[in-house]
């Protein structure tokens, strides 16, 4: 965007992507090619011909000579401007009236000062012309010069409070045309956005409401042209160093055409070497897959999940402190940084453990994969699984209490759900993770996971490291998949919003069945669906069954492969792969948040009740850390008292520990350093990894209520 025409004033209130030409340096790559620069902005435009280049070149040219003159003839106290409305003026006139009443005091106190002075003044001067001893003369002396100075300083800040309310009657004009400029933006600003979120809802009718295509090179070419006018994502911030180019659309890996069931027939000619599938086999009243457009989903799910026990709704509203940095700084004074407390502002009253066990909310998808007969349906809900793991963490921008060295937690929903999990907190650094879920209605969950991160300047990118074990009793299929890089955005300025993306291979060892889903990052260029999510279900053959899509905060759809083919080839060389499908069925929809979610660190209704204190619980376990617990009250300043003692009986075992493997090294004895309570390393037999896999023990040890075998920690 280009705008020549704009004030110095306008052009710092601009949309993104703005350059000023009265600044910008215009220049010429080769015959086609411009480059156009202002600071840390660089575009590179390109033009059809030669003869079109020189025409852009010199539009350019103009409109900078213009607003060069512009800049120059603009005057800066060009603020003669009366305020914009009676209530503004009224409000400016009592606000300059009260800054000539304080004057006016600042005056009388004055010559109040410079009366009384004087008197002291001559006081003084008449103790100095008594015969007094000459100690008492100096002192004398002494006192009068104080006065003097303390008269002249007294002058001296009148005539300072004099020169500010001149200066703000200047300038106090100026103030008001650029606030009355700022709320013209804003309402400008809500006018847009109210008008492009009522465009974004008609087009995603239209989609929903548009009809299936039939199979054929002009459906096909209809489809792929159809799918490039998605809407946009929301914007980003940029980085000031950005350079633009012009966009380019990147192929899909393959293209889906829904076709009809009852009419779908057979085209050689177009489906040359294609795959098929029979439609009889995707019944609408199967019992496991279910329609999208069947209202009794959601009905149904949450008959199923109606909780035994009553469970708390809510939790204390988060409390609106600012973060003071100076505090946090003036803390970090003098201290290792390995010492530095990190306040809990930044955190929500949830443990990692906790943030790990949230996996689990929509565990019915796995009570429904044990249901079905083919690897490759089983498949489809394991990956709609996978996804949904992520869908509360699109709000959810505030960092999990880090846990302490042999905590634990477990979530025990056995009569409730059919199952009960138990996380432990294995290792310190890195900071590692096990994960243990039982499910008597048919399947097995066990997990180590270690977090990575990087911090990139303006974003956090967070790396899960580690497999994540699923076995089904019954089949014996056994599924392994890993997490993808989680990146938190605008870390120093702006916003914290959040995105996934990476690719995820899900793999069934027994049938070598794989599920490739890919998580497109978001991009300001892309046409695609914010936070979409697609893949494809294979088997051992490597023969395409499914097609999986959605969003990973929002639902995830899977459609029945009837016939695939080779489409045609981009000019990137690569190969489209259309599949024409069956209409699709949702396999998984996000819950709506709670009633006040956004007061409540936008928990879900099960991150809610994680924290809801249990009895029986182990002493290790995360409900009962006192700091936490504070956090979740609203007594930010005593949990931030709490974490720092916390953390320092931590280093204190840890330095403990370090002394112990120096002496046995000096003995010669082997020193085995911390062992896991709950959990063993072992090789993984399907993998190879060296994990950490629960060795059993802990509901035993709940049933006996014998916790003598748990540290110390809090």
């Amino acid at each position: 965007l280009l705008f020549p025409c704009r004030t110095q004033a306008e052009m710092a209130h601009t949309c993104r992507g703005t350059i000023n030409l009265s600044t910008a340096h215009i220049d010429t790559e080769d015959s086609c090619n411009i480059v156009l620069s202002n600071g840390g902005r660089t575009y590179h435009l390109k033009a059809n011909s030669e003869v079109e280049r020189q025409r852009w070149v010199t539009a350019l040219e103009l409109a900078k000579a213009k607003a060069i003159r512009m800049r120059n003839n603009q005057s800066d106290d060009s603020g003669d401007e009366e305020p914009a409305s009676q209530s503004d003026k009224s409000e400016l006139h009592g606000t300059l009236k009260t800054l000539s009443s304080k004057l006016e005091d600042l005056s009388t106190c004055n010559d109040l000062i410079a009366k009384h002075g004087a008197a002291l003044q001559r006081s003084l001067s008449e103790l100095e012309n008594l015969k007094l001893p000459a100690e008492s003369g100096e002192k004398i002396k002494a006192v009068n010069e104080r006065a003097t100075l303390f008269r002249i300083t007294s002058n001296a800040m009148i005539n300072a409070c004099r020169d500010f309310l001149d200066l703000a009657e200047t300038h106090s004009r100026k103030w008001q045309r650029a606030l009355q400029y700022e709320r013209e933006q804003r309402i400008r600003l809500e006018e847009t956005i109210e008008q492009l979120a009522k465009q974004h809802n008609s087009l995603e009718r239209a989609c929903r409401g548009a009809p299936g295509l039939s199979s054929g090179s002009t459906g096909i070419a209809s489809t792929a042209k159809g799918s490039a006018q998605s809407a946009k994502g929301e914007a980003s911030d940029e980085d000031e160093e950005t350079e633009y180019f012009d966009a380019m659309e990147d192929a899909p890996a393959f293209i889906t055409v829904t076709a009809d069931p009852k009419h779908h027939r057979r085209s050689g000619s177009n489906l040359s070497g294609a795959s098929e599938g029979h439609p009889e086999d995707w019944n609408l009243e199967d019992s496991v897959f279910e329609s999208s457009n069947q209202s009794g989903y959601n009905e149904s799910t949450c008959k199923d999940l109606l909780p035994k026990k009553r469970r708390r709704t809510r939790i204390p509203d988060k409390p609106n402190y600012s973060l003071n940095l100076w505090s946090i700084m003036k803390n970090c004074i003098g201290k290792e940084l390995s010492k530095i407390p990190m306040p809990v502002n930044f955190n929500e009253p949830l443990s990692m453990l906790q943030r790990l066990t949230e996996d689990l909310e929509y565990h019915e998808l796995l009570d429904k994969a044990v249901k079905c007969e083919s690897s490759t349906e089983q498949m489809c809900f394991v990956a709609a699984f996978s996804v949904s793991s992520y869908s509360t963490t699109v709000h959810r921008t505030a960092k999990p209490f880090n846990p302490l060295l042999g905590e634990t937690y477990e979530l025990d929903r056995l009569e409730e759900f059919g199952f009960r999990s138990l996380c432990e907190q294995v290792s310190h650094h890195p900071p590692a993770a096990a994960h243990h879920v039982y499910s008597k209605r048919g399947w097995t969950l066990w997990q180590e996971i270690t977090i990575a991160s990087k911090f990139r300047g303006k974003y956090l990118s967070i790396m899960p490291l580690g497999a994540i074990h699923l076995e089904f009793h019954s089949s014996g299929n056994h599924y392994v998949w890993r997490k993808v890089t989680s990146t938190v955005h605008n870390i120093i300025v702006g916003k914290l919003w959040i995105d996934q993306s990476g690719e995820i291979e899900i793999v069934n060892h027994k049938s070598k069945d794989k599920c490739q889903l890919k998580f497109t990052p978001y991009s300001y260029f892309s046409r695609d669906v914010p936070r979409k999510v697609t893949g494809v279900v294979s088997d051992a053959d490597g023969k395409a069954h499914y097609v999986m899509s959605g969003t990973w905060d929002e639902k995830m759809e899977c459609s029945k492969i009837v016939q695939s083919s080779h489409g045609s080839t981009s000019t990137e060389g690569k190969q489209k792969t259309v599949y024409q499908t069956l209409s699709p069925k949702v396999l998984w929809k996000k819950y709506p948040l709670p009633e006040n979610a956004e007061n409540m660190y936008f928990f879900s209704d099960l991150a809610l009740t994680l924290n809801e204190p249990e009895e029986r619980v182990a002493p290790t376990d995360s409900r009962l850390r006192p700091d936490q617990r504070l956090m979740e009250s609203g007594r930010w300043d005593e949990a931030n008292v709490e974490k720092q003692r916390l953390e320092e009986k931590q280093r204190a075992v840890r330095r403990r520990r370090e002394a112990e493997a120096v002496e046995a090294l000096e003995e010669g004895k082997d020193y085995e350093g911390y062992i896991p309570l709950w959990f063993e390393r072992k090789v993984d037999a399907v993998t190879g990894e060296l994990i950490c896999v629960y060795k059993g023990g802990y509901w035993e040890a709940k049933d006996k209520q014998d916790w003598s075998a748990c540290p110390d920690i809090f």
